[in-house]
């Protein structure tokens, strides 16, 4: 697992699951799942781009980008290419 996948899903572990991962996968849908709801998004983008200096941009904000761990890493190497 690559170094922001641990850190994406610490993140999403220790602010939205209590510190309960069971049966957390990396391909996991957190909007289907309910582990994120709108206000769990923006809390999420700000934890992106305080920790990667990246800006998200509002037309970002979908889930091919932000609903898994899968997609929140593929969406930062993509920003920080």
């Amino acid at each position: 697992m690559s170094e922001k996948k641990t850190e994406i899903r610490n993140f999403i572990i220790e602010n939205f699951l209590f510190g309960n991962a069971n049966g957390l996968k990396d391909d996991t849908s957190f909007l289907e799942e309910g582990i994120i709801d709108s206000t769990g998004v923006l809390e999420l983008v700000t934890f992106l781009e305080e920790t990667y200096e990246i800006q998200v941009d509002d037309e970002e904000l979908i889930p091919e980008n932000l609903d898994s761990i899968d997609n929140v890493a593929a969406y930062l190497e993509r920003k920080t290419a």
